[in-house]
């Protein structure tokens, strides 16, 4: 059976993958405070490269779409973890074998592991065989799994493994102790003395007692004596003993390399399905986008931030939702209003929402369909940094310089609040040639700005306006909403930079 990966639809996609690195969005947008959380506690498979790497075609992305489905399905998704789990544990008794100096030891613990590898491969085939699976990446994983069980080389290991676990658990020794001599024999029938004793006591039984039974730590190493009786025991045995050193030295071959790579893949899904589930009783909506190619219309209704909300579950709160859509020609939104309003979390929002489809995963909000990008170019401001010797304009210009040359009519643009550095007149100026270049570019842009005059540069322009409370302008709702600038994000601004709000002149004439 053809099958590759559950993750990727062929070898192009995983090679990049495995050679990203964190795109230069990804603090901008706080994709690195989503994929830190999403990825927390499975750090033995290193899943964040495969975030790092967003899918170029559409039927990659349905691919995933579909597999997503598939697991969630509760008795799918328990069996596939019971599947990881007992994956971690061949993982774990192969380590403990490489760190066991004594042999006999170290050939038990690893014929554990293959014992572990060949139950887990046939309750995962027993498991999909029994399961409804409609997605490619499933229905392929599971006739390359029974192809598996069904080859030679898997019987072999598997009737072996089992056969000589059964042989090991047959073998009975005694061991006499004499004042510092300790002769190992073979077991002749003699008492079980520690039976005899129990069966002694048990007329003595009262009530239940409270149990003061614990188990002393000890390392797993065998001691010197311990050792030395396990080497007679070999002595007493050597066929049963020569069959495991025969069986350790087959070695960790035995892990079939698209399994092992199944294992490590799945875990994209199990890890974004269970942060995903963290949200559930706050009515917060996840939903499959549809991505498209066309630039035609985009959208998404009650999107958020997934790195704020996430922040906002631990006090128990949940952050507001927005909608956006552009349609026709419409290519850029403008996002003006007062300061603390939500409008570089909106902007941050449209960023993640891309992102993240483009990985094939659901997203926030009740549906969407989003647009795939060949790249998210983010202008968000910095503070001055001594070492370029740059003021805060000239770097400015610089970066949007950079951001424009590379860009193409499928890039993505999203900048914060740039040109604050210099007057109302200039920043209009600079920001109507960059909007211009824009245009040109026809891609999709979001732009937040105390500039309104950026809202009305023409048809592929839209305004969107974060609000306040109507009777108390000074509080936020958190809102954005579509309608036309209203001019008085950069009075705020103004007023609150030099304290001329009217409740800061208040407080400093009572004082």
């Amino acid at each position: 059976m053809d099958f590759h990966s559950i993750l990727f639809r062929d070898g192009t996609d995983r090679r990049r993958a495995e050679q990203a690195v964190a795109p230069d969005c990804f603090v901008d947008l706080n994709l690195d405070q989503i994929v830190a959380a999403v990825t927390a506690g499975r750090e033995e498979y290193d899943l964040k490269p495969f975030f790092y790497s967003p899918l170029q075609e559409l039927d990659a992305i349905a691919f995933r779409h579909e597999v997503m489905r598939d697991l969630a399905e509760p008795a799918l998704f328990d069996d596939i973890g019971a599947f990881a789990q007992a994956m971690r544990t061949v993982r774990a008794q192969l380590l403990q074998s490489d760190k066991l100096r004594h042999p006999l030891q170290k050939q038990r613990w690893f014929l554990d592991a293959t014992v572990t590898w060949c139950r887990a491969i046939l309750r995962l085939a027993a498991d999909l065989s029994k399961a409804n699976l409609a997605s490619r990446g499933f229905q392929g994983l599971r006739a390359y799994v029974d192809d598996y069980v069904a080859g030679d080389s898997f019987a072999a290991l598997h009737q072996s493994s089992e056969e000589l676990v059964e042989r090991l658990a047959s073998i009975e020794y005694g061991v006499l102790i004499q004042e510092t001599r300790v002769d190992v024999r073979r077991y002749a029938g003699e008492p079980d003395y520690s039976a005899e004793v129990l069966a002694t006591f048990e007329r003595f039984r009262q009530d239940a007692a409270h149990g003061y039974k614990f188990d002393f730590s000890e390392p797993p190493d065998v001691n010197h004596i311990e050792g030395q009786i396990l080497d007679r025991v070999g002595l007493l045995h050597p066929l049963d003993f020569a069959k495991l050193s025969e069986h350790f030295a087959i070695g960790a071959s035995f892990q079939e390399p698209t399994i092992l790579r199944f294992d490590r893949d799945v875990q994209f899904y199990l890890a974004y399905i269970e942060h995903l589930a963290r949200f559930q009783g706050h009515a917060l909506p996840f939903c499959y986008p549809r991505v498209t190619e066309i630039r035609d219309e985009i959208y998404d209704d009650e999107g958020f931030d997934l790195a704020l909300a996430n922040t906002l579950l631990a006090r128990n709160a949940a952050p507001v939702c927005n909608d956006f859509r552009l349609g026709g020609p419409e290519r850029i939104i403008v996002v003006s209003g007062p300061n603390q309003g939500g409008k570089t979390t909106f902007a941050r929002t449209f960023g993640q929402l891309h992102y993240l489809a483009s990985l094939g995963c659901p997203v926030p909000g009740r549906r969407a369909q989003l647009y795939l990008f060949d790249h998210i170019f983010t202008h968000f401001e910095r503070s001055e940094q001594m070492v370029n010797l740059r003021g805060k304009l000239q770097d400015d210009l610089i970066r949007i310089h950079d951001i424009l040359a590379e860009a193409t009519p499928r890039s993505i643009i999203i900048m914060n609040e740039i040109f604050t550095s210099t007057t109302l007149r200039d920043a209009v100026a600079l920001s109507r040639r960059i909007g211009a270049a824009i245009i040109d570019l026809d891609l999709y842009c979001m732009w937040v700005s105390f500039i309104d005059e950026l809202s009305a540069l023409g048809e592929t322009t839209v305004s969107m306006v974060s609000t306040v409370i109507p009777d108390n302008p000074t509080e936020r709702t958190f809102k954005i909403i579509r309608r036309p600038a209203d001019g008085l994000a950069y009075a705020l601004s103004i007023a609150e930079k030099y304290r001329l709000t009217g409740e800061t002149i208040r407080g400093r004439i009572a004082g």
